[in-house]
């Protein structure tokens, strides 16, 4: 299965890319600066970890995107971005049973300039939406944000998840559209998975917030759990992880439920901090009143757990 992920990194460095075949994708060459897309690259990481690559003009190739990133000496950023998608020595066979794919009508974002003229208007009124809850061009280009035309998620801003290889494992539908209906969720059982877990570094801090537009707003090491509820996978991966310090940001009503995860994270030897943000969410208060907030918050111990129990 295609790397998703993988071409929207690789188009952030090279360009816009234009698909060939089995997995193969053509950009402009950066080595023989030809005018036509002639340098080819395989987003199908196979089991070796390899995405072989070769220009038809100047015959510069390899095997690897790290090779090619070293050879065009790419910001380190765009390295580390790589090294998230891709990791060594796994077998990135990307094959899941019921995956989980993209709506067929979803269009990106990235380039709506090359639309025709009625989805190019359509596509402005998402993002203009995007725009008010904070989200930024970076954002529409980072997690590959885009919206549907037509079809079941027709008036939506589509924002997918993927997971730690790169492969889609869910998505959130938003109307843009006032009167809709807000959110329609995929067909699947998929709520389950790790909400961007491609972007997470689990040697760091995390923060869990409830929805996609409030991870969206914190940007650094966040992950959406798509409603309330740790799910089992996430909270193996936590106690398993090397993560010290959680902070648990969920909505007012979701005060028994934070209790319960709190509890139990602090019962494997986790520090773990409570943020209470006045009956808002990470989305309504932006990014610098966030992290004020958690800058303020203390971690908890069993007693000062109690004590909130009971002044609930």
């Amino acid at each position: 299965m295609e790397n998703v992920a993988l071409l929207v990194l690789l188009e952030s460095v090279l360009g816009t890319s234009h698909k060939t075949s089995r997995g193969n994708y053509s950009f402009k060459c950066p080595f023989c600066q030809h005018h036509k897309n002639k340098l080819e690259i395989n987003v199908v990481t196979n089991e070796k970890s390899e995405n072989p690559w070769h220009c038809w003009v100047c015959e510069a190739k390899g095997k690897t995107i790290r090779s090619l990133f070293k050879s065009v000496k790419v910001p380190t950023n765009k390295t580390s971005e790589l090294n998230m998608i891709i990791v060594p020595g796994k077998k990135e066979t990307n094959q899941h049973i019921n995956a989980i794919l993209l709506p067929k009508e979803f269009i990106s974002l990235k380039h709506i300039t090359k639309l025709d003229k009625v989805t190019t208007l359509e596509a402005k009124r998402a993002t203009t939406f995007l725009k008010k809850r904070n989200i930024t061009q970076e954002d529409i280009i980072k997690y590959n944000i885009g919206f549907c035309y037509d079809g079941p998620y027709k008036d939506r801003v589509i924002i997918p998840s993927y997971d730690e290889n790169g492969s889609l494992n869910y998505f959130i539908a938003r109307a843009f559209i006032d009167g809709m209906q807000k959110y329609k969720n995929p067909p699947t059982d998929a709520k389950s998975a790790i909400g961007l877990e491609l972007y997470i570094n689990w040697d760091a801090p995390i923060i869990l917030v409830e929805g996609m537009f409030d991870a969206l707003t914190i940007k650094r090491n966040v992950i959406p759990l798509f409603g309330k509820i740790i799910h089992e996978k996430l909270m193996k991966k936590l106690v398993r992880s090397s993560v010290n310090r959680i902070y648990i940001a969920l909505d007012p009503d979701a005060i028994k439920n934070a209790f319960k995860y709190c509890e139990e994270l602090m019962s494997y030897g986790k520090e773990v901090y409570l943020v209470e943000m006045n009956g808002k969410d990470a989305n309504e208060i932006g990014i610098e009143m966030f992290l004020n907030t958690i800058e303020q918050t203390q971690p908890l111990n069993f007693q000062s757990l109690l004590t909130k129990k009971l002044q609930l």
